[in-house]
């Protein structure tokens, strides 16, 4: 991995509340444990790594709220 990439992704992490730097270093920790272990492609990776992000419920329609702190479009019943 070039230095630039992570200069990058150190600088991205800096901007994150605690909790999700922790989801960040616990996905990073996971692809490598599925990289060092497997032999198969990027999208048996993938595959295997289905289901393992934890996310809001409504991560896949609000994710300009989550990633750019936009207003959300839907109001949620909380």
């Amino acid at each position: 991995m070039s230095n630039q990439i992570i200069a990058k992704v150190i600088e991205e992490m800096h901007d994150l509340p605690d909790d999700l730097q922790q989801q960040v270093l616990r996905f990073a920790t996971t692809l490598r444990q599925h990289h060092l272990q497997t032999a198969g492609n990027a999208w048996d990776v993938l595959e295997s790594l289905t289901g393992t992000v934890e996310a809001p419920a409504d991560w896949s329609a609000e994710h300009d709220h989550y990633l750019y702190d936009t207003p959300k479009h839907q109001e949620t019943d909380s």
